[in-house]
């Protein structure tokens, strides 16, 4: 039996569903992944990243460290561009060498290349040179390939119908089905907008969404709206961002303030990342023309669940008093 290890951090949150399927649809494949982030794991990432590394890199590192015995191969892909478009941050594209030179006692790294720009084809491509990596035949590569495709649609589908990642990946992996309850009549809603690897690990982003859930706030986030509206969202940056996420998270909020169906926008971004820090002031300037309330939350390493909740419970309360005084003129 070969193990594969798949770190629960960065491109985790966005296609695991079809990476599980793939492999394990292989013969004597079996993935192992490293958990939810704790604080044992963040640790062990500061301690070994750069120190001026975005902690969603410190926190691969720790994911990563926790695989290091556990595993055969470390799967780790080397993911340019998959819309032919926008290119992924240079975090990513260096993440198999920064392991592979940055720390010790590692198992095989498989970092296949994947940038649509050059090929349509590239996707299928990798994924057959990864099961030729393992030694797979060519016929159960390619069912295990289309196999993994379905489930990521599957996936997908549930995030347009508004589950988030981690529930979505737990109704299509683990056969768990459920509906999400309907929003009570006059119940906030709120849009967190940001990149899935902050928003959706509980740990460094001190569980906002759960957080603002037990305070009444429905939610939806950059993950939930169709693909095809953003990709027809408009912004006035006078050009497109070329990072696939900062250019995803633009759209989102711009598509969540036009529709004005949310009641405020929480932009959850990582302290030190230089794209955030443009897309931050874009999506405040959006926000206030559309008079929806915006605030930014800058998650680090350090940041504490007291001083995220307070700041979170006065967001909330403004925004509550703001929906009032509206309905009572």
């Amino acid at each position: 039996m070969t193990h594969i290890g798949i770190p629960s951090s960065l491109f985790y949150y966005v296609y695991f569903p079809m990476w599980k399927v793939f492999f394990e649809e292989l013969k004597n494949v079996k993935v192992v992944t490293s958990g939810e982030t704790t604080r044992e794991i963040l640790d062990k990432g500061v301690s070994e990243a750069l120190a001026d590394a975005c902690v969603p890199v410190k926190v691969f590192f720790g994911h990563v460290l926790t695989l290091r015995n556990k595993v055969d191969y470390l799967f780790i892909p080397r993911i340019v561009c998959l819309n032919r478009k926008t290119v992924y941050c240079p975090k990513f594209l260096g993440l198999p060498d920064m392991i592979r030179y940055g720390l010790s006692d590692m198992p095989p790294i498989i970092d296949v290349r994947i940038d649509t720009r050059k090929m349509r084809s590239a996707v299928y491509r990798a994924f057959n040179t990864v099961g030729q990596i393992l030694q797979a035949k060519k016929q159960n590569i390619l069912r295990a390939y289309l196999k993994a495709r379905l489930a990521q649609f599957k996936f997908k589908r549930l995030l347009r119908r508004g589950w988030q990642p981690p529930e979505a990946m737990a109704a299509v992996l683990n056969g768990r089905k459920s509906n999400l309850p309907a929003d009570p009549p006059g119940q906030l809603r709120f849009a967190v907008v940001g990149y899935p690897y902050i928003i959706h690990d509980r740990y460094i982003s001190v569980d906002v969404i759960n957080k603002l859930r037990r305070m009444g706030v429905s939610v939806v986030t950059s993950d939930n709206p169709p693909p095809l509206a953003l990709r027809m969202q408009r912004y006035d940056c006078g050009k497109i961002l070329f990072w696939t996420f900062s250019d995803r998270t633009l759209r989102a909020a711009h598509y969540f303030a036009k529709q004005g169906k949310v009641d405020g926008i929480i932009h959850l971004t990582a302290f030190g990342c230089g794209p955030d820090s443009i897309v931050d002031r874009f999506i405040q300037y959006n926000s206030s023309s559309h008079h929806i309330p915006f605030m930014s939350l800058s998650i680090d390493e350090h940041s504490g669940e007291a001083g995220v909740s307070t700041r979170l419970e006065a967001f909330v309360d403004m925004v509550r008093r703001k929906k009032g005084e509206k309905m009572n003129a």
